[in-house]
């Protein structure tokens, strides 16, 4: 290797390490988050928390024009008229946008629109995450996108709660996307694991969110809920009518087990989706970052994680032993007023 290659090498890894740790920092300390990062060669990040509530007019409007833009690609014969493509402010005030765009033009290829639905769990508040409707321009395809668009906006969201267990939902009738969730979330159901089981949490959740939160995920009121299998019959009547699969076109999972299930479990002629529930903590962020995240980003994420694991546990813990000066409702033992006078 030339002489001067090496430095320049080293030089650029330490520029992506700062870019990955300045987004963690940032990321972790704003009321909501509006982020860019790299996270491929020549495409650019952005996650945007709430923005019916954190963008102006024009920023709204431009933002949600770029999500049309891809569904456009994607669905070229077709319209969504639910969620985030209505515009409205109220819908997007409960959204978290990842958009994809080609560094050079600004071009956008690729999104994924979370959205936080309110609940109770056990008699009180609770939220849950749901996953979203994901799509990919077609000429993009096979870019390795999924670990974006799936897992860094829940991992942020996760880190910057102090690495609190938070709750997620899925609705789909995707073999490789039920597959993809069951890996690497936890206590997921339904899934195809031998050890997948409901519980009463999983219950409550499905429950509020069915009597709810249809609307998030484009399901009508005429479709059925099967509490025992968390199977949505007759699901595609809510303005997701575009979104209806057949089995065959149905992208699969490179296991098995996921296509199986699937094919046994929903109905395609009529239009059935499942509803999957589960949660990411610690050993689901473990599993995303050592199965879905490319080995070249990996070095730059867990430097990353550790800045994260600095400002959310440690620097609290300093300041909290900090007697000199106020950390929330914990107040210094004397003022820098107290004897003057």
């Amino acid at each position: 290797m030339p002489g001067g290659q090496k430095p320049a090498q080293i030089r650029s890894a330490i520029a992506r390490l700062r870019g990955h740790a300045g987004f963690w920092l940032t990321a972790l300390s704003q009321p909501t988050i509006d982020l860019t990062l790299r996270t491929h060669a020549g495409l650019r990040t952005r996650i945007v928390e709430r923005p019916g509530l954190s963008l102006s007019e024009a920023d709204l409007e431009a933002l949600v024009l770029q999500l049309r833009a891809v569904a456009g690609k994607t669905l070229p014969k077709e319209s969504l008229s639910y969620g985030i493509f209505s515009g409205e402010r109220e819908r997007l005030s409960r959204a978290i946008v990842t958009l994809i765009c080609e560094e050079a033009t600004g071009r956008p290829i690729a999104f994924n629109a979370l959205s936080v639905m309110p609940v109770e769990l056990d008699g009180e508040p609770a939220e849950v995450t749901h996953l979203g409707l994901v799509m990919v321009d077609p000429d993009v395809r096979g870019q390795g996108l999924s670990w974006v668009l799936y897992g860094l906006t829940a991992l942020v969201l996760f880190a910057r709660d102090g690495l609190r267990p938070k709750w997620i939902s899925n609705v789909t009738q995707v073999p490789a996307v039920v597959g993809m969730v069951s890996e690497t979330f936890s206590d997921v159901f339904p899934s195809s694991h031998p050890g997948a089981r409901r519980s009463f949490a999983h219950l409550q959740l499905a429950r509020g969110i069915m009597a709810r939160h249809r609307a998030v995920f484009g399901v009508g009121d005429e479709a059925g809920f099967d509490e025992a299998r968390f199977v949505i019959t007759n699901a595609y009547t809510g303005g997701s009518d575009a979104l209806k699969k057949s089995f065959e076109i149905a992208p699969k999972h490179r296991d098995e087990q996921y296509n199986a299930f699937c094919a046994r479990e929903l109905d395609y002629n009529r239009g059935d989706d499942v509803l999957q529930l589960g949660r990411i903590d610690l050993a689901g962020a473990r599993r995303y970052l050592l199965s879905e995240v490319p080995h070249g980003s990996l070095p730059a994420l867990l430097a990353a994680i550790a800045m994260l694991a600095l400002q959310r546990l440690v620097l609290p813990a300093i300041h909290w032993m900090d007697d000199t000066r106020a950390f929330g409702t914990l107040r210094p033992r004397r003022s820098e007023t107290d004897g003057q006078g």
